[in-house]
């Protein structure tokens, strides 16, 4: 069984900050991604069963384990089919099981959450968490409910934004606190999602009027740390906005928090707030998670020229001339995350390219149009990779030195939430139901 660090009255770096750059890629032997999973994830001899934040237990979309269908379609390998209503781009997240997603009414008027069983796909509980009197309008392809929760044993973490952010307790569904302080003018609305370090809710606001860090006291809502961009922005608001998720990661030793802005990644001790390092470019609206393996992240840019870049760990204060290793810049995706794996990073542009790079010279291996559009960030068993498309398609790939299509699967509605992973089932959330499928 995991155990909670909040149970025991303390969380350390084994608790839920899973940030080691040594667990990000697949080029480490899988029982030391797994022993540094462990704790967070209670591990089956099938995949993780927790999946508790944004792209899984390492923040990088990796299903340590797991052995995921290859083909599905509404009749095949679909375990259960639950309906949703409202409007949400949220991932799911899962702890033991409970299955959680963020959702809202079209009109921003009333953010909830639900929660669904695991096993069953029965509907356990509907709260509301917030129902803000005025709301900003949002980006036509947004919705109020799109950054992902994080969750834990008994607690679930939920934000929304400019609207604000609570704790649910995952027992009662009551809301156990508020925090409506982190107000900003998203300007097309929330999408960066709160990742947890120790005791600690960390979490990007990037708006047309403010840019800063936020690390959150899990127990009470309270505000532990803020840090200020250092970037020097440029006179249009547009221009200074982001909707990146943060990524914690260590090097030597010591966790550090990438984290991308608009013009400007920083990395931030994640105890404290303090900047480390920052690398400049010229990019805004990023959203595009990190990605990282043997001391290296990788990231990508945002709009404008978007490029990924490859940038070593280690360095202080402005590393952009003396750390910045390699640039790609074709076809780069504006939404989706790229992913690591062994020794090339993938990703999918919004315009269904994909491509895979060798994670240590930035040289292309190949590219494929996949066809379609696509929001959700791909996610890999070590065996194929996902790639999940806005129109309900999801093309899987199997990993070699070439790009192989080994089935395309059709759902019903549309997909831009990133897919979770529980033991060897796959979790897929359409803008009409959440699916659990496995093969059977």
């Amino acid at each position: 069984m995991c155990v909670s660090k909040r149970s025991l009255g303390t969380r350390g770096a084994q608790g839920f900050g899973v940030w080691s750059t040594q667990t990000l890629g697949m080029r480490v032997p899988v029982l030391a991604i797994v022993a540094a999973i462990a704790v967070c994830a209670t591990v089956e001899a099938a995949g993780p069963v927790n999946w508790p934040q944004f792209r899984g237990p390492t923040g990088q979309g990796v299903a340590v384990g797991a052995t995921l269908p290859v083909r599905w379609s509404e009749r095949e390998n679909v375990v259960w089919k639950t309906p949703l209503s409202g409007a949400g781009l949220s991932s799911p997240v899962i702890w033991e099981d409970q299955v959680w997603m963020t959702t809202a009414s079209v009109d921003g008027k009333t953010l909830g959450a639900v929660c669904v069983d695991r096993e069953t796909g029965r509907l356990l509980h509907t709260v509301t968490v917030f129902q803000p009197d005025e709301v900003q309008e949002i980006h036509e392809d947004n919705t109020y409910a799109s950054p992902t929760p994080v969750i834990e044993a008994g607690h679930l973490y939920v934000h929304y934004g400019r609207y604000g952010t609570a704790c649910v307790d995952t027992q009662s569904a009551d809301v156990l606190w508020r925090n409506e302080e982190l107000v900003i003018e998203h300007q097309g609305g929330p999408g960066s999602s709160p990742v947890p370090f120790e005791d600690l809710l960390i979490i990007n606001c990037d708006g047309a009027d403010k840019q800063y860090v936020v690390a959150l006291e899990m127990s009470s809502g309270r505000q532990r740390w803020r840090t200020v961009r250092s970037a020097p922005y440029r006179d249009n608001p547009i221009f200074k906005r982001a909707f990146s998720t943060p990524l914690l990661v260590e090097y030597e030793g010591q966790p550090q928090l990438v984290s991308p802005g608009a013009d400007q990644v920083h990395a931030y001790d994640p105890s404290n707030g303090k900047e480390l390092w920052h690398v400049r470019y010229e990019g805004f609206s990023t959203v595009p998670a990190p990605a990282s393996a043997d001391g290296v992240v990788y990231f990508c840019t945002g709009f404008f020229d978007p490029e990924v870049q490859s940038i070593r760990l280690g360095g202080r204060g402005d590393v952009t001339g003396s750390h910045v290793h390699w640039t790609y810049g074709k076809a780069i995706p504006e939404t989706p995350s790229p992913i690591i794996i062994d020794d090339r990073i993938y990703f999918v542009s919004d315009k269904g390219i994909a491509t895979a790079l060798d994670l240590v010279t930035g040289e292309r291996k190949w590219i494929k149009r996949l066809g379609g559009n696509y929001s959700a960030s791909p996610l890999t068993d070590g065996r194929h990779l996902y790639f999940c498309g806005e129109a309900g398609l999801t093309k899987v790939v199997a990993l070699g030195p070439r790009l192989r299509v080994v089935a395309t699967n059709k759902l019903s509605g549309r997909i831009k939430a990133s897919p979770a992973v529980s033991g060897n089932a796959l979790f897929i959330r359409t803008d009409a139901a959440i699916y659990r499928i496995e093969a059977r």
